[in-house]
């Protein structure tokens, strides 16, 4: 699976799971919706994120291409 992460830095969970409906839509990295993130979050399936701020929840881009190699090297 070949996905489009910077460099660095941080990704939101609208960039994981994608939007169809934003303008430009946003593709998404991982098939999953975002309740089901949540949910592997929860069950330690998929990495903890990191709150900037009251509204503002990121994940890392080095543990999403972590969590992505994982799943390459189990496929």
């Amino acid at each position: 699976m070949k996905v489009s992460l910077p460099e660095s830095g941080y990704v939101r969970i609208a960039q994981l799971v994608g939007n169809p409906k934003a303008t430009p839509p946003i593709p998404g990295m991982i098939p999953a919706s975002k309740s089901v993130i949540w949910l592997w979050v929860k069950q330690g399936r998929f990495p903890r994120p990191i709150k900037l701020g009251p509204r503002v929840t990121v994940w890392s881009v080095e543990s999403i291409r972590s969590y992505l190699e994982g799943l390459e090297k189990a496929a």
